[in-house]
């Protein structure tokens, strides 16, 4: 009988999850505030160089208005830092990080120019816009 509890106790052991980070990193700065009424902000670091500083407001029609900063570091080394702002216009980030559309060609700008011009012309009652 000892056996079995033995038994069971080693598999219980054995069966404890391994993690593959045991990394633990230290807090240096954990703020927090809210009003209750809706505003509020708080500001958060480790140790490892993660970073988050946000502040809060009520928007117009009735949502939180938010304004922040975020960063952390990348696989590779280098730092990733994000600023953003979500409000009735949605959630918009700023980072040299997030890909943006290649410019247009020339010719490409002078055919939506043009096209704005005849829906003009149509709009104005002077003529087929094609």
């Amino acid at each position: 009988m000892k056996f079995v509890i033995f038994a069971c106790l080693a598999a219980l052991a054995l069966a404890k999850p391994q993690f593959q980070n045991p990394h633990h990193y230290e807090i240096l700065k954990d703020v927090r505030e809210d009003n209750g009424d809706g505003n509020f902000n708080y500001e958060f670091e480790t140790e490892n160089d993660i970073y988050s500083k946000v502040v809060g407001r009520p928007g117009s029609k009735g949502q939180s208005n938010i304004e922040g900063t975020f960063r952390f570091i990348l696989p590779d080394g280098t730092r990733a830092d994000v600023r953003f702002v979500a409000d009735e216009q949605g959630y918009r980030a700023e980072s040299p990080l997030i890909p943006t559309p290649h410019p247009l060609p020339a010719h490409a700008i002078e055919q939506i120019a043009f096209a704005q011009s005849q829906q003009g012309r149509a709009a104005a009652g002077r003529g087929r816009p094609f």
